[in-house]
C-alpha cells in the first residue's frame, strides 16, 4: 500500500484491542480521552468499536476500517507478547506482508540501548530477548511510523488508521501528534453547537412526529432525546433538542420550541452548548 493519504476522509473512529477490556480487568480510558481530544480542535467521534484478543475478530475489524475511509485509531495489540495480534492482523486486513520497518529497528535499538545504560550493564544487541523486541517494529508493509516521546518505541500508520498501544501514558500523546500533524485543516471547519430544552409529562412517541419534521425541513440539523426517570433535579424528563452546524440550527430550534408549545406540553429551562 502506498504511504501517501488516500482522499479526505469522512469521519473519525475508534477501536479497542484487548481482553481485559472486556473482562473487566481493566477500564477503557481511551474513548473519553479520544472525545476530549478531537472536541478540542472542532472534531467529533462518530463510532467505536471494542474487541479481544482475537485474532479473527481483530482482522474483520480493522478491514472495516481500512474500508470505512475514516480516521481511525486503533488502541492496543501492538506489543510483541502471545496476545498481541493487532500488528499481523493489520497485515491480513490489508493483503500486505509484515515486514521490520528500518526506522522503528532503528529506534527500538535505540531505546534497548538507553535501558541497558540506566542498568548501568552493557547492551548486548544479539541477545535473544533483545532480538525479540524489535518485533515491535514489524508493521504492514509501507506503514508511517508514529512516534512515542515516552519511550521511543514507535506506532504506525496505513492510510487513515493509526496503530497505537494501550497505555494511556503513550497512546495520547501519539494520537495528539497525528491530530496535529496529519489534520489540521479540518479543525474547527464547521463549529457544531447544541440547543435544548427540558420537556415534562411527556413520551417521546409524541414527540416523534415533530422531531421528524424538523429534520425534514432543516437538513444537516440532528434532533435528539434524551430521557431521563430519575434525574436529581428535573426528576422523569426529557431533554430535547437540535444539534449540529452552528450556523444553521437557530431556525430549526424555534420550529422544535413553537411545535412544542402547539402540543401544550410543559417546558422546563433551555439548554444552550
Amino acid at each position: 500500500m502506498p504511504a501517501s493519504l488516500p482522499p479526505e476522509p469522512r469521519a473519525f473512529g475508534l477501536v479497542i484491542v484487548g481482553d481485559e477490556i472486556l473482562s473487566g480487568k481493566r477500564a477503557d480510558k481511551h474513548m473519553p480521552k479520544a472525545i476530549e481530544l478531537l472536541a478540542a480542535r472542532g472534531l467529533q467521534l462518530a463510532w467505536a468499536e471494542y474487541v479481544g484478543d482475537a485474532p479473527e475478530r481483530i482482522t474483520a475489524t480493522l478491514r472495516r476500517a481500512f474500508a470505512s475511509g475514516d480516521v481511525v485509531f486503533s488502541c492496543g495489540g501492538i506489543g510483541a507478547t502471545p496476545d498481541d495480534h493487532t500488528r499481523q492482523c493489520a497485515g491480513r486486513a490489508l493483503g500486505v506482508p509484515i515486514e521490520l520497518h528500518p526506522q522503528a529497528q532503528a529506534l527500538i535499538r535505540e531505546r534497548m540501548q538507553d535501558v541497558a545504560r540506566e542498568q548501568g550493564v552493557a547492551y548486548e544487541p544479539d541477545r535473544a530477548d533483545n532480538v525479540h523486541r524489535l518485533n515491535m517494529g514489524v508493521f504492514p508493509r509501507g506503514a508511517r511510523l508514529i512516534p512515542n516521546p515516552y519511550n521511543k518505541i514507535p506506532g504506525f500508520s496505513v492510510g487513515h488508521v493509526h496503530f497505537v498501544p494501550g497505555f494511556p501514558v503513550m497512546a495520547w500523546p501519539m494520537m495528539e501528534w497525528v491530530l496535529d500533524q496529519q489534520y489540521r485543516h479540518l479543525f474547527h471547519r464547521q463549529p457544531q453547537a447544541e440547543k435544548s430544552v427540558i420537556v415534562y409529562g411527556s413520551m417521546e412517541a409524541t414527540l416523534t412526529p415533530l422531531m421528524e419534521a424538523v429534520e425534514r425541513d432543516h437538513p444537516g440539523v440532528k434532533v435528539f432525546s434524551l430521557p431521563s426517570v430519575d434525574h436529581p433535579e428535573h426528576g422523569r424528563h426529557i431533554d430535547l433538542g437540535v444539534k449540529g452546524d452552528a450556523a444553521i440550527i437557530d431556525p430549526a430550534y424555534r420550529q422544535l420550541l413553537a411545535g412544542l408549545q402547539a402540543l401544550g406540553v410543559r417546558l422546563g429551562p433551555e439548554l444552550v452548548r
